[in-house]
């Protein structure tokens, strides 16, 4: 009772200071503070009633709801701390408060005296003590200042607060943006300086717990993420700390490793997979990263698995390695990203190849056939006669037509560069070599075929080399130690007379043997000119329409000289006139006059006009037109005829037949 009264003799006091205050701005020695003053202006200029009661604006149960739902974090932080600090001076006649950020009380904590105090003027939850409500507290003027501050009884702008004390500090999230503030009320007997240090302390102590929660909650989404990225992705991917221990291992690694995802966390790699792994380990080991090394993984249920591994150390800010990243990816998806970057892919097949005569067809037979085995073959042939399309319908009518197919030119590549093209190269084989190493076209194209064209080409010394490879059915890299086991078809081919390439020592005889397995004879075009219009035919219709303009009539003459002109660019040079004619074409007819010089000494005979349409091909009319006219020019004389248009009597006897010609 006689605290009671002390309390209530105190407060008239400060009542009777405060108005003093506000009548003549000071009391005795008592003046206010230039921050206390700047707080008065601003709630006079919003004509705040400095005599309220009590404050009177008090948000309604759904709003009080809705704001703690929208600070849920804040108010579970905070009342850890205030309830800790109420724990810490219980008995001390202090509340504690947090508000939002426009100063609406979420939470009180504080024993029923302290709260019945705060009470009396509506210090509650949901009620606002912003400035623009109540006046110089310490809630709003620590939101308007954004600084910490204590409010000393008659320094209250209402004179209803005029008994208390009260310390306030704002709280603020990552961006530092005030969310809250944590207020400390009690009786103004109770003042003391420390009470707003607690309140500093307390507003810190719950920005860092609201820091890391945030940060807490962020790892866990990011690893959430992280996972399941991880295990969407096709390649096997593995994270060792410097214990060789997995510290993260993705669904499709398990699965190629066959292994347990989970129990596989915290074990050694070496544990995990049985013995015959050792150059595995060694690779991923090693100090120098990989980059798609290929090898084979001998799994936990004793598969072997070809695959392609990349590596690198994982490091600090300090450079020191604190783990080491596997990727491993499948060998056929790894050939399956190479063809699509590259282009290593065979896209011709028997059915693109034109051509319809005797000899050539024989050609066609033979290469059809080679298709169905395994063995080397050499394709021979002059320039410009199709080899590389040969090869390439060959490797698509062989079992090996879903693997890898590479064509690499021997002449067009650099002495130097050739056997790193072919066999690849270690890291440090040489100067400019590639971190990491390099796989050679024998490795990526294992289980396909290499087309290699101009063999003639490729240099002595590395003809050795070629051999070994060929034999061993293994290649090694430049630099390395390490023998690969290779399964590739060799597609060879050559314009040039090999053997006498043998006899003037260019040429291994033994290597000619090995690639010879097969031979097959692409005929020049000079030996097959029955198949000269429809391919002059095939090359109008597929360059016409890129250029915008074709060639829809020819002159029989021309034709004439075409078919006499011995093309020794053959096929390609075939394809290149066609194209230069429609260049130059002034209409829509192929007239003598348009044919270059080498092709104007060629027999003469006709001025008729041969149409060329998609209804009525070249082969039809063309053909007739040309067979009837040299039967004229001949005298019917059949073996004259096909002589002259170069093909058998057989064929042309089969030809009048077909199209009724007696």
């Amino acid at each position: 009772m006689e605290c009671y009264e002390e309390r209530k003799e105190a407060a008239r006091k400060m009542f009777d200071i405060w108005e003093d205050l506000h009548r003549q701005g000071l009391c005795g020695k008592i003046t206010l503070s230039p921050v206390i003053r700047e707080s008065w202006e601003r709630s006079r200029s919003m004509n705040i009633d400095r005599f309220m009661r009590r404050n009177h604006y008090i948000v309604g149960d759904q709003e009080l709801k809705k704001r703690k739902a929208d600070n849920q974090a804040l108010l579970e932080e905070a009342t850890i701390g205030m309830q800790s600090l109420h724990d810490f001076t219980k008995g001390s006649g202090f509340a504690f408060a947090l508000t939002d950020s426009e100063g609406v009380i979420l939470k009180r904590i504080g024993d029923k005296c302290e709260l019945d105090f705060t009470a009396k003027s509506n210090f509650i939850e949901g009620g606002n003590w912003s400035e623009r409500v109540i006046g110089t507290n310490a809630v709003g003027t620590s939101l308007a200042i954004r600084k910490p501050i204590q409010v000393f009884a008659y320094e209250h702008y209402c004179k209803c607060n005029a008994s208390a004390t009260c310390s306030a500090a704002p709280i603020h999230d990552n961006h530092g943006n005030i969310i809250g503030v944590l207020d400390i009320t009690g009786h103004s007997d109770l003042v003391n300086q420390h009470t707003l240090g607690m309140a500093v302390s307390c507003a810190r102590s719950i920005e860092r717990q609201l820091f890391l929660s945030e940060a807490y909650n962020q790892v866990k989404l990011l690893n959430i993420y992280s996972t399941k990225v991880m295990n969407s992705v096709s390649e096997g991917l593995i994270t060792l700390d410097n214990d060789e221990r997995v510290s993260i291992l993705n669904l499709s690694a398990a699965k190629q490793l066959g292994v347990y995802q989970k129990t596989s966390i915290g074990q050694k790699l070496r544990s995990l997979l049985p013995p015959g792994n050792e150059y595995f380990f060694k690779i991923i080991f090693s100090d120098q990263s990989a980059d798609h090394e290929p090898l084979t993984i001998k799994t936990r249920n004793n598969n072997h698995l070809k695959v392609a591994i990349t590596t690198y150390q994982l490091k600090d800010e300090n450079g020191r390695t604190t783990g080491t990243v596997i990727m491993i990816r499948p060998m056929a998806q790894y050939k399956g990203m190479i063809k699509r970057v590259v282009g290593m892919r065979a896209s011709v097949t028997f059915s693109d190849i034109i051509g319809q005569s005797e000899v050539f067809n024989k050609t066609i037979e033979v290469a059809k056939i080679s298709a169905t085995s395994d063995s080397n073959i050499l394709l021979i042939g002059e320039s410009g006669t199709g080899k590389d399309l040969l090869a390439q319908a060959i490797h698509n009518a062989s079992e090996r037509r879903d693997e890898p197919f590479f064509a690499i030119n021997c002449a067009a590549l650099p002495r130097e560069l050739i056997s790193s093209e072919l066999f690849g190269y270690e890291e440090g084989a040489f100067t400019g070599a590639r971190r990491g190493g390099n796989p050679g076209k024998f490795e990526l194209a294992d289980q396909g075929t290499i087309f290699l064209d101009e063999i003639s080409e490729i240099p002595l010394d590395l003809q050795g080399s070629l051999l070994r490879v060929l034999e061993e059915n293994k290649v090694m890299r430049l630099g390395s130690d390490r023998v690969v086991p290779i399964d590739v078809r060799i597609i060879a081919a050559t314009n040039k007379n090999l053997m006498d390439e043998v006899k003037k020592g260019n040429f291994r005889l033994d290597l000619y043997y090995r690639l010879g397995v097969i031979l097959i004879h692409i005929p020049p075009l000079k030996h097959r000119k029955d198949d000269i219009p429809r391919l002059f035919d095939y090359f109008v219709k597929l360059i016409g329409p890129k250029m915008g303009k074709t060639i829809k009539h020819i002159n029989p003459a021309a034709m004439e000289k075409l078919i006499h002109y011995d093309w020794p660019g053959n096929v390609r040079e075939l394809q290149n006139f066609v194209e230069r004619t429609i260049n130059i074409l002034n209409g829509e007819t192929l007239t003598v006059d348009m044919l270059p010089p080498e092709m104007l000494s060629c027999k003469d005979s006709s001025n008729g006009v041969i149409y060329i349409t998609d209804v009525n091909p070249s082969k039809n009319e063309m053909e007739i037109e040309l067979i009837k006219r040299y039967l004229a020019t001949y005298n019917n004389n059949k073996s004259i005829v096909a002589k002259k248009l170069g093909v058998s009597r057989g064929y042309l006897y089969r030809k009048m037949k077909r199209f009724s010609i007696v």
